[in-house]
């Protein structure tokens, strides 16, 4: 079983929670939601912090040896493939809040606090969340692709520099409880990972990057034999959400607790009848991008379109929005995520094609 197919359902769970992502940010909005439903929706930010532990996993998974291989020379490659795989739709969503935010300040309902023109050439460049802004704006969520490119940026050196097959066990495990503490400190004493996302984003995002190499060394030493070490990391994950239930720093046992969890459904990630590998939720993490980047200003225009109290929308337009978010989703992702995916990966192509002909035609 190739580790493709066995990690399968760790789309479906991107999928899961990219939606998780969605309900927070229309929680306080919905007319009637129970407390409970509330409670668990607020949490939703925490979807952020496995995407970047999954995201870091990932790249060391089918990145590190290319790497490592190639040196200096693979490096540009790699960049516009990971360009090319986050820059199109973003710059696609881009352009509809350029289109909305015009639209605003011609009937006289401008935003200058959320549709900031003087900061739009951050955005364009993927640099919004780097210090150089004090709010989020535009898209809300790239604030997430803007930390992601950094984490790009720098994990060829990581690659290059770290071999975690060279580190024994438990200084793999050793090294994500000191990545986790040391993320706890870097958020200079917020209470959760969602404070103050413009300034401590950019470090929430390059730690848990980094956890998620050393969560995918782990799991390449067990996956052969999963079922222990999954229930190992399965008690840890219980743990962790114990821990903050009773009130524990979520600065200090979520990371941890999310590279337990995220091992943990690596590991049986595979095994036979894993629902999270049903067709269903496969194609909800396959579209899980285009879900995370389309709903935030979806749902400004519902807002304006559909409703007259916009913290109280009533449950009929919360569920046409959200079968508009999953009809979305599905269109970014075969209309314009994928296509300019697939043109700057074949432009990549062409250049390199004719580099290697004109290497040749110059030392003929």
């Amino acid at each position: 079983m190739t580790a493709r197919a066995e990690l399968r359902a760790l789309t479906g769970v991107r999928g899961i929670a990219a939606w998780w992502v969605v309900l927070y940010h229309i929680r306080l909005s919905i007319a009637g939601l129970p407390p409970f439903w509330l409670a668990l929706f607020a949490k939703g930010y925490l979807a952020v912090d496995f995407f970047f532990l999954l995201s870091g996993f990932v790249l060391w998974l089918s990145w590190n040896d290319r790497l490592r291989s190639g040196g200096i020379g693979a490096i540009p490659g790699f960049l516009w493939r990971r360009l090319a795989r986050i820059w199109p739709l973003h710059l696609f969503m881009l352009a509809c809040a350029t289109a909305l935010a015009l639209a605003l300040a011609a009937i006289g309902k401008g935003d200058a606090q959320a549709f900031p023109f003087a900061a739009l050439p951050l955005h364009i460049l993927l640099l919004q969340n780097w210090g150089f802004t004090d709010r989020l704006a535009w898209n809300d969520p790239s604030w997430s692709i803007s930390t992601e490119w950094a984490a790009y940026i720098l994990f060829p050196v990581l690659a290059i520099v770290l071999d975690w097959r060279r580190v024994p066990t438990a200084g793999i495990v050793a090294a994500i409880v000191a990545l986790g503490v040391l993320l706890h400190a870097a958020m200079a004493g917020a209470l959760t990972l969602g404070t103050d996302i413009w300034s401590l984003g950019l470090r929430r995002c390059l730690i848990e990057f980094v956890m998620g190499t050393a969560t995918c060394a782990l799991w390449s030493r067990y996956r052969t034999t999963p079922i222990g070490p999954a229930m190992v990391a399965l008690f840890v994950f219980g743990g962790a959400v114990t821990a903050c239930a009773l009130g524990a720093r979520e600065t200090l046992v979520v990371p941890c607790g999310c590279a337990a969890g995220l091992l943990a459904l690596a590991l049986t990630s595979g095994l036979p009848g894993n629902p999270l590998a049903a067709p269903f939720f496969h194609r909800l993490g396959e579209i899980s991008y285009a879900t995370y980047l389309g709903h935030f200003l979806l749902f400004v225009v519902v807002k304006l379109v559909l409703v007259r109290d916009a913290h109280a929308v009533p449950p009929p337009v919360i569920a046409l929005y959200l079968a508009l978010v999953l009809a979305s989703s599905v269109v970014l992702y075969a209309r314009v995520e994928q296509p300019a995916q697939e043109r700057m990966n074949r432009l990549a192509k062409t250049w390199r094609a004719g580099s290697r002909r004109h290497a040749s035609a110059v030392s003929s």
